[in-house]
């Protein structure tokens, strides 16, 4: 009896202690080989904003956290800038989230748009797409499961962005895909 609460408040810490576990920025980072980009992108994006994360939810990625990442992945790509003529700005749309399970796939829905200052155009303004599966293995804790995948959807996300920015075509004359 007296071992069986033991245990029970044992597994009750254990438990909570990952339910406030916010996303880890390192994670969620693109850290992967350096792409090919257009020579006008290098070290000449400057990232003015992310909104539509939800910082008071733990469960979910904050837009300070998003917004670190994906400086550090931009840092990482040799694409970032503090004043350059490229400016992102970034809304996290929408964060598909499962409610119980053994795996977890989580999607992340994100809005980039890239102008260019000089000329006031858009680069690029496009919705990212990016699901992410943890799994039972992955994690034993749901909690940590569920942060396992919205880091690794949020990763991927910002993968499959620096991926299609390195498949821009940038000319004086004209900016294409």
């Amino acid at each position: 009896m007296k071992i069986g609460r033991v245990l029970l408040v044992f597994l009750s810490v254990l438990y909570l202690s990952g339910c406030v576990s916010s996303a880890n920025v390192e994670s969620v980072a693109y850290k992967g080989v350096e792409k090919t980009y257009a020579k006008e992108l290098k070290n000449n994006i400057v990232l003015s904003s992310v909104t539509g994360g939800e910082d008071a939810n733990p469960f979910k990625i904050s837009n300070e956290e998003f917004l670190d990442a994906l400086r550090l992945s931009l840092i990482n790509q040799k694409l970032f800038s503090g004043e350059g003529v490229y400016r992102l700005s970034v809304k996290l749309i929408k964060i598909d989230q499962p409610v119980f399970g053994s795996s977890f796939e989580v999607k992340t829905y994100v809005q980039y748009t890239l102008k260019n200052t000089l000329t006031h155009s858009t680069v690029f303004n496009d919705t990212i797409s990016a699901p992410y599966t943890a799994t039972f293995s992955d994690a034993f804790l749901g909690v940590k499961r569920l942060r396992l995948a919205n880091e690794g959807s949020a990763n991927k996300n910002i993968e499959m962005f620096l991926s299609e920015l390195a498949d821009l075509k940038i000319t004086p004359t004209q900016i294409s895909l």
